[in-house]
């Protein structure tokens, strides 16, 4: 009798583990929403790229106690309709075990409800915003610093260089408002004046009137961008016409490479603050081995959007493995919250229970004559 008991035991428990949404006995199943079409694909291209680079790595060693990690990516054209729309569709349809590596802050905004409603990890999404930050939820691990931070180092810069006033173009939607809220904290504590804002939709490149705004009529010692690469290579194109000579000082969701590209012979002495460690001319072990681990996937190319995603994705991992065999969703969120001080060879990220926001860390990067990124 007590041996019949204690079967049935291991049944209830066999069976109530097996209803673990996106677990099974060889496979993770994690669910991604991102710009994968449209004028903000870049982005989520080379987080998606990045972390499937390392994902792959994983899997070809054995996986993660023993299951292999499968990432599936839906576009959402960096729209939040879109982005709800495939979070319930992860969620409900595909039964996702975990979300990683969405793109902006209106499309994870969009689809925070249906994240809380239904405790669901969403981890590393690829924006600073101060809405995933503060109050600390549960389910949000951010592993960049977020948008203050950002604005925090270039107001610091612009103060040391003797600059005291600047304008602000930024994106008419939550990412260019949590964007222009981080300055002008920051430019209050620096003692630097908004002189003027303006703004250009999302997904646009209408900038005329911006840039009769912040160019010509009230001109500033610098202009500090809150937009996508095609809004702020538009703009800046726009101001050197104008003859426009101040600098433009953009924050790291811009897309520092498409930028570069959209800009063509415009790029010298754009400043672009980065939460990533340099890709370029890698000496950290971390950005060494995402460049293998690029370069196993066949890609050749490197980015700050994809080693974004290959750090994202190691993070991820990590709590997965400390997790153990029996995952469950509530596992990795403790996992995660005891990394403390997790050290990845020069990128550290450090996250408890009362802290989910990983890091502070903050780089300004300056464009030169020939397209180079430089820090």
């Amino acid at each position: 009798m007590k041996a019949l008991w204690l079967g049935l035991l291991a049944l209830i428990s066999l069976s109530a583990f097996a209803a673990e949404p996106g677990v099974t006995d060889n496979e993770i199943l994690l669910g991604q929403s991102a710009a994968l079409s449209g004028p903000a694909a870049e982005l989520g291209k080379g987080v998606n790229r990045g972390a499937k680079a390392y994902f792959d790595y994983v899997n070809a060693h054995g996986g993660v106690n023993g299951r292999k990690i499968k990432l599936v990516a839906l576009d959402d054209g960096y729209e939040p309709d879109r982005a709800a729309a495939n979070t319930q569709k992860l969620i409900k349809e595909q039964q996702v075990f975990a979300l990683f590596g969405y793109v902006g802050t209106p499309t994870s905004n969009a689809s925070l409800p249906l994240i809380n409603q239904n405790s669901v990890p969403f981890i590393a999404p690829f924006t600073g915003a101060d809405s995933l930050r503060n109050p600390l939820n549960k389910n949000i691990f951010n592993v960049r610093a977020g948008y203050r931070d950002e604005a925090a180092e270039i107001a610091e810069a612009m103060k040391k260089m003797g600059m005291s006033t600047i304008n602000i173009f930024y994106q008419n939607d939550a990412y260019g408002q949590a964007g222009l809220k981080a300055m002008q904290e920051a430019s209050l504590k620096y003692g630097i004046k908004i002189q003027a804002t303006a703004t250009v939709q999302r997904n646009s490149v209408e900038v005329a009137k911006a840039v009769d705004e912040l160019v010509v009529k009230s001109p500033a010692n610098a202009v500090f961008m809150v937009t996508a690469y095609k809004s702020s290579a538009a703009f800046i194109t726009a101001a050197r016409a104008r003859n426009y000579i101040g600098p433009f000082y953009n924050v790291s969701f811009v897309g520092t490479e498409a930028l570069v590209h959209e800009l063509k012979n415009d790029g010298s002495g754009v400043i672009v603050s980065q939460v990533m460690p340099t890709p370029y001319n890698p000496t950290r072990p971390v950005t060494i081995e995402y460049v293998k681990a690029l370069s196993a996937a066949g890609v050749t190319d490197v980015d700050y959007p994809s080693l974004e995603g290959y750090i994202g994705a190691r993070v991820l991992v990590e709590g997965l493995k400390r997790a153990g065999k029996n995952l469950t969703r509530e596992k990795l969120v403790s996992a995660l919250e005891s990394l403390g001080d997790y050290d990845m060879g020069g990128y550290r990220v450090k996250f408890s229970p009362t802290n989910h926001n990983g890091s502070t860390y903050v780089d300004l990067t300056v464009v030169d004559h020939d397209g180079r990124i430089h820090s």
